[in-house]
């Protein structure tokens, strides 16, 4: 097979032609024409930036006879024999293949052997995240005092994996991704070299698509190459890639712009079924209304476009379309193309992020407000929430006649710690004098709800609230036991935001007041005992049957309903 793919044809030989990676290749031209490199380099980069081309240079430079100011010749024996794979002293290994110890140990074993035919042995380790953690340890030792005449050169797209032992017995150079305009100037010296003719337009395509990897794009001009008769055009770079024009992107913004939901539906129905790329699409418009929002903020901000053209269609669409639609629109197409990477039917994803983007402005307008509503409603009940607080530091209850049992007192030990809780048993005694079964019964209904909403705002809060139940509630106040002690005193650190949140849930304003599980029985109970006296007639029918009696005792008089 004669014929060579252009990233091969045109792979880099001295540094000059690496491109977009100026502040690495000055770097290493340096050091070689000072005799000041080191025994071991790291490449890391995204893929097709030049790691290995530049790896491949330095080991020729470095073993160059003429070595003409820190490039190599590529004419001498050495150059031509590193170029041609015949000097056996450069050993490019793929670490994805040889991943192993036994691996390692033999390029251990190897390495304290003199190279035969140039000065320099080195050894190019690709992907060099892939070889195993023993393996990593094998390599230390020799990575830290190689024999001089050996040199390693690692490269990887992944150096998070790479252990911070062997990172730092390199010199570490990362390879950015080439820019559009580095990509078409290359592009440019290729095409013209080879006399192909290739639009300006498709080169600007081209490079967009590549996503900064010089390897990518040229891959791309090949196919498009290939598939053009006579002259490359953006059409042709379109068909190779699955891209779609800016004048489709264009008209599909303009139509969920005015509205048009029909136009709309109709112009991805037929990108679909002409055979482009969901995926693509969605990646193109997110960019191009990327472009058309950085134009509509500053005009001068032209020459950062990255997907779009500024022609007179574009210009028109950016008066056309209001800057909160096109951020709103963004971020639903991102969210859209999450969902499409797991599904096996993306157009119907697509379909409802244009439903969604075309008839979505006003009913965001709407949640927007209701929003609003919601968080100036909750701000007034928190204010009135501090107010009721501010009055009760001023002016503390007054201890009030009934008892308390001496074994609550003796249960009840002073908040000096997170794990003690002094019952509120006051607070609770008037709850359970206005208590009523309507409000206890609304809670409970939506007690789910307001644990699911708390979730949702404040995690720690629902994790002190989560294993609680309301067990008594009056129209202004409510009685929560919890299954912890503990909880009971870490709920009081956010009280207010509960409150609030259990506001909004229940709609009004409720104290909540905490108490062990263990200690509401006894509370209840006596609480029932001191008011016996008060309820004569009513005890005398209670206490007549033993089953009402029971159910006294579980319930309490609160939720207990006696018919005959």
């Amino acid at each position: 097979m004669s014929y060579q793919a252009l990233y091969r044809v045109w792979r880099p030989q001295v540094f000059e032609d690496v491109v977009g990676q100026t502040h690495i290749t000055r770097t290493l031209k340096n050091a070689i024409r000072e005799q000041k490199f080191s025994h071991a380099y790291l490449f890391t980069g995204p893929r097709g930036t030049g790691k290995t081309s530049a790896a491949k240079i330095f080991a020729k430079t470095i073993n160059c006879e003429q070595n003409p100011d820190g490039e190599p010749c590529n004419e001498c024996n050495a150059c031509r024999g590193i170029q041609d794979g015949s000097i056996s002293d450069i050993i490019e290994i793929d670490a994805a293949s040889n991943t192993s110890v036994d691996d390692i140990r033999e390029i251990r074993d190897k390495v304290k052997y003199a190279p035969s035919a140039v000065s320099y042995k080195v050894y190019i380790i690709d992907e060099v995240h892939m070889i195993s953690v023993n393996a990593f340890n094998a390599l230390l030792k020799t990575l830290e005092e190689p024999p001089q005449h050996v040199v390693f050169i690692l490269a990887t797209t992944e150096p998070h994996k790479i252990p911070l032992t062997i990172i730092s017995r390199c010199q570490r150079f990362d390879f950015k991704p080439i820019s559009n305009e580095a990509i078409v100037g290359r592009m440019k010296t290729i095409v013209q070299t080879d006399e192909q003719n290739v639009t300006d337009e498709a080169l600007d395509a081209i490079a967009r698509t590549a996503e900064g990897g010089m390897r990518d794009a040229l891959s791309i001009l090949d196919q498009a190459i290939s598939y053009s008769s006579e002259e490359v055009t953006l059409e042709d770079v379109l068909a190779v890639t699955g891209g779609v024009s800016q004048g489709i992107l264009t008209e599909i913004t303009k139509a969920m712009v005015e509205k048009d939901v029909q136009h709309a539906i109709k112009l991805l129905d037929t990108i679909i079924q002409e055979g482009k790329d969901p995926g693509r699409f969605v990646y193109d418009l997110i960019y191009f209304m990327r472009d058309l929002l950085l134009y509509k903020s500053n005009p001068d901000l032209e020459g950062m476009l990255e997907r779009a053209r500024v022609d007179e269609a574009f210009r028109e669409l950016a008066e056309l379309a209001p800057v909160d639609w096109i951020q709103e629109a963004i971020t639903r197409l991102n969210t859209c193309q999450q969902e499409i990477k797991w599904s096996n039917s993306p157009k119907v994803y697509i379909e409802i992020a244009i439903l969604t983007i075309t008839n979505g402005s006003d009913a965001v307008g709407n949640q927007t407000a209701v929003a609003s509503d919601e968080v100036l409603r909750l701000t007034e009940k928190l204010a009135q929430v501090e107010k009721q607080l501010a009055r009760m530091k001023e002016q503390p209850p007054v201890a009030a006649s009934e008892p308390v049992p001496q074994r609550e007192q003796r249960r009840a030990p002073s908040r000096g710690s997170k794990s003690s809780f002094k019952v509120p048993t006051e607070q609770i005694y008037a709850v359970l004098r206005a208590a009523e079964k309507q409000e206890l019964r609304q809670v409970q209904g939506n007690w789910a709800n307001f644990l699911e909403r708390l979730k949702g705002t404040n995690a720690p809060a629902h994790a002190t609230i989560q294993d609680s139940k309301p067990v008594a509630a009056s129209p202004d106040a409510l009685v929560v036991a919890f299954k912890y002690e503990i909880h009971c005193n870490l709920f009081l650190d956010n009280r207010e935001l509960v409150e609030s949140v259990l506001a909004s849930v229940v709609g009004k304003q409720l104290q909540i007041i905490p108490i062990p599980e263990a200690n509401w029985l006894e509370v209840r109970q006596a609480f029932l005992d001191s008011h016996e006296k008060d309820k004569p007639e009513e005890n005398e029918v209670k206490q007549s049957d033993p089953l009402v009696e029971e159910a006294r005792k579980l319930v309490g008089d609160d939720l207990l309903e006696i018919e005959e």
